[in-house]
């Protein structure tokens, strides 16, 4: 494991409630602007946080939450709601592969992800071969300043190296507005 990856050790960082103050997921969801979307995927989904309220929004559609790591796999098989049970489903998968159909969602999301990747754009790649037509790819991480939480910044991406990539791989990106204080917001849209 590389410095840049997060340390499963350090599971029960990813579910303090206080995350939800920094990224509000009603927040990403406004900004997202999803017309009746049934299906999203959540690349790093660590153990369900943000799948949760997500899966919310959807009443009767599904969220793949994706993972790379056995344990963040096996803590959501055994620890979601049983009222998710069914609507979100783990997916184990690598760091440029994920196991789903073509065209299955709405919308693709990674959350503090981006700044781990070892080859962004050929998970950008396979993302959007997940994304329906017009369907959306949101990338919430780590402002390029500092922080009184996150990763060294020697690793914080910037958000116009995230715009390039994700035009790179054929999605239509921009940044999103300002309305965090600790992450920027890109969101590409598949042509």
């Amino acid at each position: 494991m590389t410095e840049k990856k997060f340390d499963p050790r350090h599971i029960h960082k990813l579910n303090d409630p206080k995350r939800l103050e920094t990224i509000p997921p009603d927040v990403l969801w406004g900004l997202a602007d999803l017309k009746a979307p049934e299906v999203m995927v959540d690349i790093g989904a660590g153990t369900g946080f943000f799948a949760v309220p997500f899966a919310d929004k959807v009443k009767g559609g599904k969220v793949y939450a994706c993972d790379t790591v056995d344990l963040m796999i096996a803590y959501m098989e055994n620890n979601l709601p049983e009222a998710y049970n069914g609507r979100i489903i783990p997916v184990k998968s690598s760091e440029t592969k994920i196991p789903l159909p073509d065209e299955l969602s709405d919308l693709v999301y990674m959350i503090n992800l981006h700044h781990e990747l070892e080859h962004p754009k050929a998970l950008l790649a396979e993302a959007r071969r997940l994304l329906r037509p017009g369907a959306k790819m949101m990338i919430v991480d780590w402002k390029p300043e500092k922080t009184p939480e996150g990763p060294p910044l020697s690793i914080r991406i910037p958000p116009s190296e995230v715009v390039e990539q994700m035009t790179a791989v054929g999605l239509e990106s921009g940044r999103a507005p300002d309305r965090l204080p600790w992450h920027y917001i890109v969101i590409g849209r598949n042509q």
